[in-house]
C-alpha cells in the first residue's frame, strides 16, 4: 500500500496544474485529480507555486481550509467509487448524486463523512470503520 506524504500531495496536485498548463499527457490519476482541479479555480494560485506549497503550514489554527487536503479528499473518493471499495460506497454516491442533483456536491457530503471516519479511527487507535462510513452516507440520502 501506498501511503504518500503531505508533501507528495501537494507536490502530485502542483504536477497536474503545471501539466495541465503546459498541454502535456496526464496519467489516468491524473486525469481524475485534474477534473477535481478543474473545479476549484480558487486553489489555482496555491496549485502554481510548487515550492510555497511545499513551504505552507495549513493549520487548524490558522482558519484556512487546506487545498491540498480538500483535492486529495475529492480524488480519494473518485477512486472508492470507482471500484466500489468500500462496498456500497458506489450506490450510496450515485443515490446522493441524484438526490442533491450534483455529484460535487454529493463530494462534499461525503468528504464529511470521510472525515468523520477518519477522525473516529485515528482518536480511537481502531481500523476505519467503512461500514459506518457507508451507513454515515446513507443516512444523508435519507436527509
Amino acid at each position: 500500500m501506498f501511503t504518500p506524504s503531505s508533501h507528495d500531495v501537494r507536490r502530485f496536485f502542483c504536477e497536474v496544474f503545471r501539466k495541465d498548463r503546459a498541454h502535456e499527457i496526464l496519467t489516468p490519476l491524473e486525469a481524475m485529480a485534474l477534473d477535481w482541479v478543474r473545479l476549484h479555480p480558487e486553489y489555482d494560485t496555491a496549485l502554481a507555486d510548487v515550492d510555497a506549497a511545499l513551504a505552507r503550514d495549513y493549520s487548524v489554527e490558522g482558519g484556512e481550509a487546506n487545498p491540498f487536503l480538500h483535492l486529495a479528499m475529492h480524488l480519494s473518493i473518485s477512486e472508492q467509487v470507482s471500484i466500489d471499495s468500500p462496498r456500497g460506497i458506489r450506490a450510496a454516491y450515485e443515490a446522493l448524486s441524484k438526490k442533491r442533483d450534483s455529484t460535487h456536491e454529493a463530494q462534499h457530503e461525503i468528504m464529511e463523512c470521510l472525515g468523520e471516519m477518519i477522525w473516529k479511527s485515528q482518536r480511537s487507535g481502531l481500523p476505519p470503520d467503512g461500514d459506518a462510513y457507508i451507513d454515515a452516507v446513507k443516512r444523508r440520502v435519507q436527509q
